[in-house]
């Protein structure tokens, strides 16, 4: 399967330990998309951003965002390129020899 390279914005409106003990379940679980991951806290308006770079296929990432998103307190929205491997493979040097 192809894999995408993108990013993904965690917004969590209320910082209850419940919300986040389920948010790092859900990262851990998906620990081998993820690439990089951001947390900000924002206390003066009690959230929470959390962004992450992933690299996997639509359907492992999407399976994440889905468990992320289904938590009432939480909003996720990602953005992706589709890699084409073409382009890291190197062309061969042409043969010029007669």
């Amino acid at each position: 399967m192809e894999t995408r390279i993108g990013v993904v914005g965690i917004l969590v409106q209320e910082k209850k330990e419940a919300v986040i003990a389920r948010i790092n379940q859900i990262l851990n679980e998906h620990s081998g998309v993820i690439v990089g991951r951001m947390g900000l806290p924002y206390r003066e308006k009690d959230v929470a951003v959390i962004s992450l770079i992933v690299d996997g296929t639509t359907d492992e990432i999407g399976a994440m965002t889905g468990k992320l998103g289904n938590i009432p307190e939480v909003r996720v929205k990602s953005a992706f390129i589709k890699k084409d491997k073409s382009r890291d493979e190197k062309k061969p040097e042409p043969n010029h020899s007669s």
